[in-house]
């Protein structure tokens, strides 16, 4: 039989972006989008693209230029000001020029907030609602309106939280989401007042929590279990205070522990790909004991523990690792990893399998630059030029015999500082000694690099530098710390990640430097 459904929406991009450590930029929301879109989401929730946010205006540009397969755009807003027309409301109108396919609005649930927050009546905070409800939903294909503050609102006032979800209902609301915002509602009553809810309500209810009292997971599974049919949540929990509910935890929790359908079985395998990757974009370190798909959720160290899985693996874990693509790891051993990485391998090889020695050799250096810092979950370039390298499929077209950056400030400051690159490359047995100014080292670097290599490989003129992001691994060494550089590049068919790592940052950005024109001569079929 078919599982009953469960529409997931992240909202990643909006509320996960509120988290104090995050910064997207356009290219990182849009690669995050088409990462949500080929992992099989239902919704993805762009932004606030009101006239002050202009970022989120111009990802609503770019993504309705996007076809994407699975997910279904949402712009994010709230309910008309007090005391105007919805349609002469300028944020209810720059979400229905997002063009999104979905519009969700919060409106206020608690009296508290309508009385002394927006500071309106309750007859007024219920005419909002209806009101911005039904001029987007002749505006858009979709409203999803978010309750907010709804449990609050529910143990305060249950009445009048009735009437502003009856509010959205008129105005032709396609689901109801209830939201615990402050993040304090504890699971035993998120179930109760769902389930209520449920029972007066015939159109479908919704779910989106926050962390504050660390029951986000357990709160949305419950509101599941109670009735609603669409969770809201942020890949790895990112979001304001304490985060919002994390997708990566609820979605196998739904799938293989209480036998719903979200992305089914095959897409599941890539969570662990998915989470890191996140993390990757947003900067920020993956959290090893991360439920499913940290690195020590299916780590093992303990004597009996590791004779008990080899001998039964569920003697010690509560489902495969493989289920969710993680791998299973003995502390005292080498015993893992090689299933995953020939999945990976196949990508670019095929026929490979974990047999074959070459594989064996690639994992122990794969291991061992992860030991070092590298992560090449966003990184495919990097992790691609590996493969090649060990099967011996690949040469390097050029070498760099050295490079020196100089930077520049003027004393009085009165100029920008500037940055000058001299590099020495041999390519196809003729050396160039070339210089050229950037921006900055990298920038300055790239220039040079590609001034001496274009006179072989005309073809990287085509390429850019979109993106650069530095993160420290081993803080605690202060200056003296290792650093990953993440190198995000494109041409006019595709972007493509590398890395590089060191305690020198230039040397780092060097070698994620280097490996993303050897990516872009190598799927151009030029070496």
């Amino acid at each position: 039989m078919d599982k009953e459904k469960v529409y997931l929406y992240d909202t990643t991009l909006r509320d996960g972006s509120q988290s104090r450590s995050i910064n997207f930029s356009l290219e990182d929301k849009l690669n995050i989008l088409k990462k949500l879109d080929d992992s099989g989401f239902d919704y993805v929730e762009g932004g606030w693209p009101n006239p002050t946010h202009e970022l989120d205006r111009k990802f609503f540009g770019e993504a309705s230029k996007m076809k994407l397969k699975n997910v279904r755009l949402a712009a994010f807003g709230s309910t008309r000001r007090p005391g105007i027309e919805a349609s002469g409301d300028s944020q209810l109108k720059a979400l229905v020029e997002a063009k999104s396919p979905v519009i969700t609005i919060f409106g206020k649930t608690w009296d508290l907030h309508a009385l002394k927050v927006i500071r309106t009546t309750l007859e007024e905070n219920l005419a909002m609602i209806e009101d911005s409800v039904s001029f987007l939903s002749g505006n858009c294909e979709e409203v999803i309106y978010d309750a907010e503050h709804f449990f609050d609102g529910w143990k305060n006032n249950r009445d009048y939280a009735l009437r502003t979800l009856e509010a959205a209902v008129k105005g032709g609301a396609r689901w109801l989401v209830l939201c615990d915002t402050n993040g304090g509602t504890l699971p035993d009553e998120c179930a109760a007042i769902t389930a209520e809810v449920a029972r007066r309500f015939d159109t479908s209810l919704g779910i989106h929590t926050h962390n504050d009292a660390g029951c986000a997971v357990a709160n949305s599974l419950l509101a599941v279990k109670s009735g609603a049919r669409h969770v809201q949540g942020t890949i790895n929990g990112f979001g304001e205070r304490c985060g919002n509910a994390d997708l990566i935890a609820i979605i196998p929790g739904l799938e293989f522990k209480y036998g719903f359908g979200t992305l089914g079985a095959k897409k599941i395998t890539e969570l662990t790909s998915l989470s890191r990757y996140v993390d990757e974009v947003a900067n920020q370190h993956s959290d090893p004991r991360k439920p499913y798909v940290g690195a020590y959720a299916f780590a093992h160290k303990g004597g009996a523990h590791i004779d008990g899985v080899l001998k039964e693996a569920t003697s010690f874990e509560h489902m495969p690792p493989e289920s969710v693509g993680n791998e299973r790891s003995f502390v005292i051993s080498d015993q893992s990893g090689a299933s995953t990485l020939v999945s990976k391998i196949q990508k670019y090889i095929p026929d490979v399998d974990k047999k074959n020695p070459l594989v064996k050799d690639l994992l122990v250096k794969v291991k061992d630059m992860e030991a070092e810092g590298y992560q090449f979950e966003s990184a495919e370039g990097s992790f691609r030029l590996l493969v090649e390298k060990a099967f011996g499929r690949y040469a390097e077209p050029f070498s760099c015999e050295g490079f020196r950056v100089f930077e520049e400030q003027s004393i009085s400051r009165t100029k920008e500082l500037s940055a000058e690159a001299t590099i020495k490359v041999i390519c196809k047995g003729e050396e160039f000694h070339t210089a050229a100014e950037g921006d900055g080292p990298v920038n300055a670097m790239d220039n040079a690099i590609r001034k001496a290599l274009t006179n072989f490989y005309p073809q990287l003129a085509s390429m850019g530098l979109i993106d650069y992001k530095v993160l420290v691994i081993n803080g605690e060494d202060g200056t003296s710390a290792k650093v990953r550089v993440l190198i995000e590049s494109a041409d006019d068919e595709e972007s493509w990640g590398t890395v590089g790592v060191s305690t020198n940052i230039i040397e780092a950005s060097w070698i994620a430097l280097i490996d993303a024109l050897n990516y872009k001569l190598l799927k151009d079929g030029l070496v």
